[in-house]
Parts: C-alpha cells; structure tokens; sequence
C-alpha cells in the first residue's frame, strides 16, 4: 500500500506518557506527510525513542490520539502493524543464520507466500549489496552489513511507512552514506518514513521536515533550511597573521561593520554577512584591512547549521565558532 503524495501518514495529537521521575511525552503533536522523511530531534532523553515506540505499536500512551496511515493505533493496531516497518538502536538479527535465513524467518513471520518471500529476499540483497554475504552466518558481517540487513527485515512486507531509530549508529561513513541513497530510494519510491538520529548532519541530508524534541515536548519544527535561518546570521570569518592584527582589524572595522566575535588565541575576527557570501562585503573589508595594514590570511562563510538549532533549543552553549572554524 502507498499513500497518496501528501496525504497524512502520521498525526499525533496531545500524546502523553509518564515514566518515573517525570521523564516522558507530555503532550506531544506530531504530523507527516506521505511521501517525506521526517526527523526527530533532540538530546539523550527528549522522548524520541518512546514516541517510536508509539507509534509502533510498542508502547501504550496514557493519553493522546494517533493514526498511522489513517487507522487507530490503539483500536486498531494490528493494522498499524501490517502496514509499518521499524528497525531500532540494537541490530534486531540471529548471527546464527545467514542473511538470507534472517530474511525468509522474518518473511515468514509476516505470512508471506513462498514465492513472493524468495523474490523479495534476492532483490532486498541485491539493494542493499549484501547479494555477495547472503549464504554467510551473520556473525561474520561487519557492522555496516548488519545495519543493512536490519533494514532489509523491516522491508521484508513492503511497509507503507518505515520507522528508522538511529539506523546508521556505528557505521564508518561509507557505509552511512550508502544507507542514505538507500533510504532515499526508498522515498522516491513512495515509503514514507519517519527518522530518529544524533547526526544532525544526517537530518539535515535526508529529511524534509524536522521535529525538535526537549524534555518529552515539541519545541520547534520546520523544514532544516527554516530552522536554520532561525539559528542565525551567516558569518564571514577572517584569519589574521598575528593577535595585533586582529585587534587593529577590529578597530578599523568599528563604525562600519558589526563584528559579533573576536578570538584572540585563534587570531580570528567574525561579522555577519549576506547569504550569499557578501562579496562586496568582502571586498570592504579587505580594502579597510588594507588601508590598516592588516595582513589577513585567510576567510571563510560559515552558515547555520543544524548544530546552532540544537545549541539554540537546548540553552548549552555552543564552543565559540571561531575555534570552530579552526
């Protein structure tokens, strides 16, 4: 089953789930469209596992209303079920038996028929260039390898909408970024899919829209380009040769330039630019370094990223982008 192209795949209203201490979901809205990959965001403890586990059918909430693809998750979750893949934090897989024993039990366990299993199986392998390793026992696949198999078991049935839980946890970046085209085709194909990760790089790569978690709340969405315009101003970072020159550059630029962050250990100075790298900001600059004598080395733009939301949400303070920029 595919969803119509921007349909609601996913809607949440009001969730809530308390754990002791007062850790979990209070009141919780969450919407997907069909069609998209959806992120969810937040520190160790946000609650992003445990609305997973929601939605899933996995955990029950105290309160709240959820459809998954237009049925109930608490009336009717058997439904849900036949119509959702997940993988979670932990590689769900017997080492004992090989890729392709993994994939027949778990094809089986879904009541597939016989022939639809086999063919399934075969091209899920080939996908996911495991084809090679299919009649080996896992517990000689690498971690990558693993994660991939893990994968190909949660698409055994062909799911509408695909739960991923920090699916690329331990892989070396090849790999991560061959799960990624992977989930990408996934998508162009019509799987719907609603994402969990750390890797705010990864986010920012794969997701149309990004959910924020804090302390079991909502606290921001939109797409990661319109939440990193919130974040901030694009920088312009100049590197001089020395700390004098950083100070005299800092004189001459007052009066005509904001400058938001100096740093006289790295020998680095920042203002805000234009998105567009600002070259006739530049060219200001540097003449007015010129004119100082100012010797500057080296310059970089620096735009919002999704590290600045995070910072932004969270209340830590971010390491100065200027030693970031080191």
């Amino acid at each position: 089953m595919v969803l119509e192209a921007g349909s609601a795949a996913v809607t949440a209203i009001g969730v809530t789930k308390q754990f002791p201490g007062g850790a979990g979901l209070h009141g919780v809205d969450i919407h997907t469209s069909a069609g998209t990959v959806t992120a969810l965001l937040g520190p160790n403890g946000a609650g992003k596992t445990t609305i997973v586990r929601i939605l899933s059918t996995l955990l029950r909430p105290d309160s709240g209303t959820i459809r998954v693809a237009g049925h109930d998750v608490l009336r009717t979750p058997e439904r849900v079920r036949s119509l959702i893949g997940a993988t979670g934090q932990s590689v769900a897989i017997d080492a004992r038996l090989t890729g392709l024993e993994n994939l027949q039990m778990f094809g089986r366990l879904q009541r597939l028929p016989w022939p639809v299993l086999r063919e399934r199986s075969t091209r899920l392998l080939e996908t996911l260039d495991l084809a090679d390793a299919g009649g080996r026992a896992v517990k000689t696949y690498s971690g990558g390898m693993r994660r991939k198999l893990d994968l190909a078991l949660s698409l055994i049935a062909e799911p509408t909408i695909l739960f991923l839980d920090e699916p690329t946890t331990g892989l070396d970046p090849a790999s991560r970024h061959a799960l990624w085209e992977v989930i990408r085709t996934l998508v162009r194909q019509g799987t719907t899919v609603l994402l969990t990760t750390q890797q705010l790089d990864e986010a920012d790569a794969l997701a149309d829209s990004i959910i924020f978690l804090d302390t079991g709340r909502v606290v921001a969405t939109g797409t990661p380009a319109e939440l990193k315009a919130r974040a901030g101003s694009t920088q312009l970072i100049l590197t001089t040769a020395a700390g004098d020159d950083t100070t005299r550059l800092a004189t001459c630029l007052a009066g005509h330039h904001t400058v938001t962050d100096i740093d006289h250990q790295t020998v680095r100075i920042a203002l805000p630019t234009t998105g567009n790298a600002g070259l006739h900001e530049l060219r200001a600059v540097l003449d007015a370094a010129l004119s100082a004598g100012v010797d500057i080395v080296s310059h970089t733009v620096r735009e919002p990223d999704l590290d600045d939301v995070y910072f932004q949400l969270t209340g830590h303070a971010r390491p100065t982008d200027l030693k970031d920029a080191a």
